[in-house]
């Protein structure tokens, strides 16, 4: 047993059966004498349910992970050359793939029992999104163990909603290298304001993931915390019932005593109703025998 094993076995269960599995593998870690495996095995852990999703897609969708990468890889080096026309053909891709991914995800985690809220399926596109922004998100997506929704930079919404380049004015003096100074001066122009656009909504959505991922800690913590009580409540549950199983064997046991007493005092009452009648049976002859003497003498 290893921890890169149990991971791989542990992310692709369901998310309501990762903590039973997760002690299963700790405890036999322990029994084995590998201390050092169960704490790393007991600290991995449980999915978020738009985390497991993306996982389920990665794993039951394994042709859908390139395809997303090379697109992040394309809009990166287009964002950083500035390439204004890539950048908007490459992000019509990018919100077909997007949407279509996600969908993906949520018939997927339909199909084995969870369906997704409209939350959970944000969440999953906001993964995607930081998927195609971010080579190293990229990575952990294809892994297929995440843990929580990915979150930070958020893609690059704003190409798509940039508005379209102004033609350049018409020289009214000079040649042809001051209409190509020109051109150049209103593409840099232009891509300084997308740039700028990009980096505002960065912070936005920065905030906004900070925010959410803070609440899916705190969610987790709470869900973590019942698991924990109805794990408790389950083995109170079992020893109520075998005290309960055991008051009802000394219940019966004992009926059956009280049962065995009644029988044992009628009894005794018959003996000692017979016994009664003979002795007074006895007793009325004896003095019928000793008056009879009285009256002959």
């Amino acid at each position: 047993m290893d921890l890169e094993t149990v991971a791989d076995e542990l992310y692709g269960l369901r998310p309501d059966e990762f903590t039973a599995a997760r002690d299963r593998h700790a405890a036999q870690a322990r029994e084995d004498g590998d201390r050092a495996l169960a704490e790393q095995i007991k600290g991995l852990r449980r999915p978020s349910l738009a985390a497991w999703a993306s996982n389920l897609l990665v794993r039951e969708q394994p042709g859908e992970v390139e395809p997303l990468v090379q697109l992040g890889e394309g809009l990166r080096q287009a964002h950083r050359g500035l390439d204004g026309e890539r950048l908007r053909e490459l992000s019509r891709q990018q919100h077909a793939l997007i949407h279509a991914l996600a969908s993906q995800a949520a018939r997927l985690a339909e199909e084995a029992g969870h369906p997704l809220g409209e939350g959970a399926r944000r969440e999953i596109e906001q993964t995607l999104h930081t998927v195609l922004a971010d080579e190293r998100a990229a990575r952990a997506w294809a892994s297929g163990r995440l843990t929580k929704a990915l979150s930070g930079a958020t893609g690059f919404d704003v190409v798509a909603a940039a508005p379209p380049r102004r033609a350049p004015a018409k020289p009214t003096t000079g040649g042809r290298d001051e209409r190509a100074g020109e051109r150049r001066r209103q593409k840099l122009a232009e891509a300084r304001r997308d740039a700028a656009e990009a980096e505002r909504r960065l912070r936005d959505r920065e905030k906004e993931a900070a925010a959410a991922d803070r609440a899916a800690e705190q969610a987790g913590k709470r869900t973590e915390e019942l698991e924990r009580r109805l794990e408790e409540l389950a083995r109170e549950r079992e020893r109520t019932e075998e005290r309960h199983r055991g008051a009802r064997a000394e219940e019966h046991e004992a009926r059956d005593r009280a049962r065995a007493a009644e029988r044992a005092v009628r009894e005794a009452a018959g003996r000692a109703g017979t016994a009664a009648a003979l002795v007074e049976r006895l007793t009325g002859e004896r003095r019928d025998h000793r008056g009879a003497e009285g009256g002959d003498g």
